[in-house]
């Protein structure tokens, strides 16, 4: 049987690292099993993992070596500011298919994105915290760079229509070491909720600043930028008050998420690395990227690009339906941290 080859670009170090083993264990399985299935146009499928590094010099780099390595498709699960750096060094190259929760601005005309934009993941939990916990004071912060940024400029303009107002905002290195100063602007501007936006490990070190600071019990916390796999890198403690929207939770009880987590297991055992919305979306992108091959009968990105949103997706995490379309939406969840678990608020 002859081989085909899909390059997964995630960062393997920096921040965004600590979605690296989950990322890496949800795609070997989304390919463990289309092989089973006889492959991708009955080609067995080799999965080659680069690490795209902390810069967009870095990623386009990385991707550069995939494309020359011979690989026919690329899956890339790392932060919006290198997205375009492989969009250009993929262009009608091979197909590009970009997995994370992103800003919602229109993509590059050669990617194709699966993850939920902001404006889908906010406006629910922003009318919930005002129906339901009287929020009317907001702080905006987050890393320095477009997905917050973008993100938090679109909550800025939201925020007014459910009653509230902007009372701070405030954005920070990626990778910063020290959060002190920030922590003592939201003091001083005394919101009832604070929208924390950072980039992976950021996100630890923000949310354990916030918790020594003695802020848990008194300020609510919403965001989309937190997981099960950040969650963990913090005491109980420091989740309480903590709000979280998303496409995906482990926890989410449905036909498809039972299913994958089932299979999961039975690969990776009782303790692999924790499922969260970041990893399993590199296992749906490797499903997508195979159905629309499948169904375009050949990797030319052109061809494929035109089956987006018409082609039926073999499997799943996230829906209800067995089935879901390339790019279409599923449901948004909104969940309450107690310890270490997601409380199904609102669908």
């Amino acid at each position: 049987m002859n081989t085909v080859q899909i390059g997964l670009l995630i960062q393997q170090t920096g921040p965004a690292g600590i979605w690296s083993p989950s990322a890496e264990a949800c795609a070997r399985l989304a390919v463990s099993e289309i092989n089973r299935q006889s492959g991708i146009l009955k080609q067995h499928v080799e999965l080659v993992v680069e690490d795209a590094g902390r810069t967009v010099a870095d990623a386009r780099a990385a991707a550069r070596r995939v494309v020359r390595s011979g690989a026919q498709g690329i899956v890339g699960m790392l932060p919006s500011y290198a997205r375009r750096a492989i969009a250009d060094s993929t262009f009608n190259l091979v197909p590009f298919i970009y997995t994370p929760q992103y800003e919602g601005i229109a993509p590059e005309a050669q990617t194709i994105t699966t993850g939920e934009t902001a404006a889908e993941l906010l406006a629910p939990g922003l009318r919930w915290l005002a129906d339901h916990r009287d929020a009317r004071r907001y702080f905006l912060c987050g890393s320095d760079y477009i997905w917050p940024r973008s993100s938090l400029s679109l909550a800025r303009s939201m925020i007014p229509r459910v009653g509230g107002e902007v009372v701070g905002e405030a954005y920070m290195p990626v990778d910063a070491d020290n959060y002190d100063s920030l922590i003592e602007r939201i003091k001083r501007a005394r919101p009832d909720v604070v929208l924390p936006y950072f980039l992976g490990g950021d996100g630890i070190a923000f949310n354990r600043a916030f918790h020594e600071a003695g802020l848990c019990p008194h300020v609510l916390r919403f965001t989309s930028a937190i997981d099960e796999t950040i969650v963990y890198g913090l005491p109980p403690e420091a989740t309480e008050n903590l709000f979280v929207s998303s496409g995906y939770f482990a926890s989410v009880r449905s036909h498809n998420n039972g299913a994958f987590l089932e299979r999961y297991h039975t690969a990776y055992g009782e303790a692999p690395p924790p499922v969260n919305s970041f990893g399993q979306s590199c296992y749906e992108g490797i499903y997508c990227l195979a159905s629309l091959v499948e169904h375009a009968e050949v990797f030319d990105t052109r061809a494929i690009h035109r089956l987006a949103g018409h082609t039926p997706q073999l499997r799943t995490a996230r829906g209800s339906r067995e089935s879901a379309v390339v790019g279409g939406r599923h449901p948004i969840f909104l969940a309450e941290l107690d310890g270490y678990d997601f409380n199904m608020l609102a669908t």
